[in-house]
């Protein structure tokens, strides 16, 4: 067992490489990169009068990883700081040796209207696809820090309570304070000594890490007493756990009133759950009701086959199927709000009402119990023609007995197999219901980074969700031995079982 999962593990992080991979490629060679401002406001702002767009177009580019870009003033300071009032002049001695040399480094010069330079160099896309990966685990340490204005910052991890007097490993020079700490969250011990850097977010979002778009919570600021390092005690919205290190030229004077060190970037506390605990919470609760509905209704369909109950059973399969899904959501949208007066929209309410989420998880419930009925009918009904049903109607077992005792057990076991595939990929989300009932869920996050262009957050859904969907599979799959001793996932001396 262990060399099988060992050897599907490694094949899975080859898939989503591969996959990832392609994505890249695909994205960054064949769609035009100035379609990432379309939908940009800011750039949209900006006039063509004068040098602005263009320079904030060609940053925007380094940011996100397309090239390397260089201004004069930038070249000027870097290889001619003694002299950089006459390196700023167009077309002086200084910056055409400067120009000459990037030229040789194999980058492109123009200028801009002011008549001042530019340069700049794409970036190979096997680099960039190497980069991304290469960035994909981000430890910390204590020489991650580099702040000029504190030359003696001292680098070392040591153990020392926090502001709630647990025991806590903290570090300094690391970009977090606190590596390793406690608190009343499941699951109780937390970490920030290794995240995953998915890159940053671009037009929506902007700029932001596409990691915490996904896992940070969501809807307005939460306050509460907090009793800062240094003694001080005030409402605030601050999380001190995610204190990251602020550079001493920028720490200010209500900084130095809260914290003792330069540890005093932290984090916001919000009343919502992020976007993936969001679609997590809907689709767990309508995978159980789902299973909850259809695995006694196709066990009962199975059972009286042909009868009253599997005729009406087949009835319901066949319209749940033939109804697009949007026209059945909207069906169940209307019939919710007009007859049982529940909210139309998630936000009226909001996430910690319970009357915001019964709608939604019906709807949900109700559109997975067609699939499930079917294969839960189609693999009794196959096990009941079975041998082994066979002889125990020999023995003198009952219909009921043989179904409860044999027939269901056997079924339920390619049933089981896609459970754990289906409670991962909740976080997906759903989205034509997130939709049509404005949740703030992961659902919309792929459609919408599609519309918007936003490269980086298509190549990290896509990285993301290829690796759930890997997982959900392998772990079906050990799911199925538990559940059947007999199914074997490694090979033997006779073949594979």
């Amino acid at each position: 067992m262990k060399r099988y999962i060992t050897g599907r593990l490694l094949r899975a992080i080859i898939s989503v490489f591969i996959v990832t991979a392609i994505a890249m490629t695909m994205i960054y060679t064949l769609i035009p990169r100035e379609l990432i401002f379309k939908n940009d406001p800011v750039y949209q702002k900006l006039g063509n009068k004068d040098d602005t767009r263009k320079a904030y177009e060609y940053t925007t580019y380094e940011k996100l990883g397309y090239l390397y870009f260089d201004q004069q003033k930038d070249m000027c300071e870097a290889f001619a700081s003694d002299n950089y009032d006459a390196c700023m002049k167009v077309d002086s001695k200084e910056i055409k040796e400067i120009l000459e040399d990037y030229k040789q480094k194999g980058f492109t010069i123009e200028q801009y209207k002011s008549g001042l330079y530019y340069a700049y160099k794409d970036i190979p896309i096997s680099s960039q696809i190497f980069k991304f990966f290469g960035n994909l685990l981000d430890f910390d340490h204590p020489f991650r820090v580099q702040d000029e204005s504190n030359p003696n910052l001292e680098r070392k991890y040591y153990i020392a309570n926090d502001h709630n007097g647990l025991p806590s490993i903290q570090c300094s020079g690391c970009k977090y304070k606190y590596q390793w700490y406690m608190d009343a969250s499941w699951p109780f011990v937390h970490q920030n000594a290794l995240k995953l850097n998915f890159g940053i977010s671009y037009p929506t979002f902007a700029y932001q890490e596409i990691g915490s778009i996904l896992s940070n919570r969501q809807g307005e600021e939460k306050r509460e007493m907090v009793v800062f390092p240094t003694g001080e005690m005030q409402e605030s919205s601050l999380l001190l756990h995610t204190a990251k290190y602020k550079a001493t030229s920028t720490l200010d004077r209500l900084d130095q009133n809260k914290f003792t060190d330069n540890y005093a970037d932290c984090d916001k506390m919000y009343t919502d759950p992020s976007m993936i605990q969001t679609s997590m919470t809907f689709g767990i609760i309508s995978i159980f009701l789902a299973y909850l509905i259809a695995i006694p209704a196709g066990m009962s369909m199975a059972s009286h086959k042909g009868k009253w109950q599997d005729k009406l059973g087949t009835v319901y399969i066949n319209f749940m199927i033939a109804v697009p899904s949007l026209a059945f959501i909207f069906f169940g949208w209307s019939l919710g709000t007009s007859v049982f007066g529940l909210p139309s929209k998630f936000p009226v309410l909001g996430a910690h009402n319970f009357k915001s989420y019964i709608l939604p998880v019906v709807i949900l419930s109700l559109l997975s119990t067609s699939g499930l009925m079917l294969w839960t009918r189609r693999f009794m009904i196959d096990q009941a023609s079975a041998d082994y049903v066979k002889f125990a109607r020999a023995k003198g077992l009952n219909q009921k007995e043989i179904f409860r005792r044999h027939v269901m057990r056997n079924a339920m076991i390619p049933i089981a197999h896609g459970l754990p595939g289906s409670i991962i990929l909740t976080i997906c989300g759903a989205v034509l219901t997130e939709t049509v009932f404005a949740i703030p869920g992961s659902g919309k996050l792929l459609p919408d980074a599609i519309n918007d262009h936003n490269n980086s957050m298509i190549v990290a859904l896509t990285m993301l969700f290829t690796g759930l969907s890997i997982l959900g599979v392998l772990l079906g799959d050990i799911l199925m031995t538990f559940l059947d001793p007999r199914i074997q996932l490694e090979e033997k001396s006779g073949g594979a079982h």
